[in-house]
């Protein structure tokens, strides 16, 4: 299996394929894919499912992948590390972004296909990326603020059509339920406001039912969703940063590493070093 880098913190190409003879691979970065032309199947860690034109995928780090070309295919690919907003001439604030990519990739079928919602929002995907690429052979002083700019809009995209699809997920099973969820999740770090009377309040469901009714729905109580998500970001930021377990706890209000690590080895049956260190499966 092999692992490819990059040498900077950013990049984007053009690449043109009729067969495809690259080994799978695994990348230390992420990876926007936008197939311009072709089509055939695209393997995310031995799951495949079919690509063609229009197609954008995230490719996060340390999920193995790789293509079988049934047409002949050209794709911008979009390269760049979880340290691409510490740029200090980045305009945006890396600590939000990352947390973003973090909810995104906390959320984020591990078999995926393309999650585009709708066609103005691939439309407007489409066009920041090949914005992005002009602006790369421009390479001028305005060009860096215009890239981050461009592939900040394009998370937001993609953060907004994984946490639709999850809403609407819960929203199967009780309409009102999705917006709660989605509330949940945006306040995540935010105790006050995830509180049973707060939620209670702002959902105009009683005090008294209210805990009862999050269960029946989630199939688990509040306390243990809201953990189970905070977990789901923790291994996001374990696999992708490197933060360490102290740091990790502190920016998701555990009440220390010690807390943070009994609780993740009670729920994944291992120790957070043995997440960290253990591979997944690559595709044939």
């Amino acid at each position: 299996m092999i692992t490819k880098s990059i040498n900077k913190l950013f990049e984007i190409h053009i690449e043109e394929f009729e067969v495809w003879d690259k080994r799978p691979y695994k990348n230390n970065f992420f990876e926007i894919v936008y197939v311009e032309k072709g089509k055939g199947t695209q393997c995310i860690n031995q799951h495949e499912f079919s690509f063609q034109e229009g197609n954008v995928f995230l490719l996060p780090p340390l999920d193995c992948h790789s293509f079988k070309i049934d047409e002949a295919s050209r794709f911008y690919f979009i390269r760049f590390t979880d340290h691409y907003f510490l740029n200090k001439d980045a305009l945006t604030d890396y600590h939000v972004w990352f947390d973003k990519i973090a909810y995104i990739l906390a959320n984020y079928n591990k078999a995926p296909g393309d999650i585009i919602e709708t066609e103005r929002e691939r439309d407007f995907i489409i066009n920041n990326i090949k914005t992005i690429y002009q602006e790369h052979l421009v390479a001028d002083s305005f060009s860096q603020s215009i890239m981050t700019g461009a592939l900040a809009s394009i998370l937001n995209i993609l953060a907004r059509s994984i946490e639709k699809r999850y809403v609407d997920q819960a929203n199967d099973i009780d309409n009102r339920f999705g917006e709660i969820v989605r509330y949940v999740n945006t306040n995540i770090l935010d105790k006050a406001k995830i509180r049973v009377p707060v939620l209670a309040d702002k959902f105009g469901i009683s005090k008294l039912y209210f805990s009862e009714y999050f269960k029946k729905q989630a199939g688990l109580s509040l306390a243990d969703y809201i953990l189970k998500s905070k977990l789901k970001i923790v291994e996001t930021k374990v696999l992708h940063t490197d933060l360490s377990v102290k740091e990790i706890a502190f920016q998701l209000n555990f009440t220390d590493s010690s807390h943070l690590a009994r609780s993740f080895k009670k729920t994944y049956g291992m120790t957070i070093k043995e997440f960290k260190n253990s591979g997944q499966m690559c595709c044939a």
